[in-house]
């Protein structure tokens, strides 16, 4: 189980967690909370929160580590002490609990339900795409990248591009045009990937 935090530095990673994106206290504080003095301190020395000071106010990033951490907290079970004094603490908890055993049942990572903004490897990218890819059609089969990619969670859209191309000319996948122009959506034209001058729609990943 993860090392456990106090109730407001839960709270806050939580939020981050669910927000998916960099925030400041002023975002925060829509919430109801901050993250400042002891309690940031903290989160940085552990190295579950970055925080930007060179700007105003604080930007403060989810870290891998940050991310990991909130992954094995929905598995404690029940809120950190001193026990809270509200009973939804303890009902979230639970609620928290059940996901995460979905999670492991269905072997998807925190990422496939929150979008969150961290570094990613192109090994983790891939196995996204195969996973993602896998729900949606069978192998050999032509799925739209429009359908695929907001399957990937909160990954860098040109850091999915480099690992489709780089899969693409180890022939690990193919992709390909639309040939009905006509049937192309605005969703299709913007999730496009452009290889040899030529935007590609479809992808195909044959049987391992």
């Amino acid at each position: 189980m993860a090392d456990r935090l106090g109730h407001n530095q839960t709270a806050v990673m939580f939020t981050m967690l669910v927000l998916g994106k960099a925030v400041t206290n002023t975002d925060l504080k829509a919430y109801g909370l901050t993250l400042d003095g002891a309690d940031r301190r903290a989160l940085n020395d552990r190295e579950l929160v970055e925080t930007d000071t060179q700007r105003r106010p604080y930007v403060h990033s989810l870290t891998k580590a940050g991310l990991d951490w909130c992954r094995e907290e929905f598995a404690a079970g029940e809120p950190p002490r001193p026990a809270p004094r509200s009973t939804f603490a303890p009902a979230l908890y639970v609620i928290l609990s059940g996901l995460d055993q979905y999670l492991r049942r269905q072997r998807l990572s925190i990422t496939d339900v929150f979008g969150v903004e961290v570094d990613i490897t192109p090994e983790e990218i891939e196995r996204r795409v195969r996973s993602a890819y896998a729900k949606l059609v069978d192998a050999g089969d032509w799925a739209g990248l429009a359908e695929l990619r907001p399957m990937l969670g909160g990954v860098d859209r040109a850091a999915v591009d480099e690992v489709l191309k780089d899969l693409s000319r180890r022939r690990v996948i193919d992709l390909a045009p639309e040939s009905n122009r006509k049937a192309l959506t605005a969703a299709d034209h913007e999730a496009a990937v452009k290889v040899g001058g030529e935007d590609n729609h479809l992808i195909s990943i044959g049987a391992s």
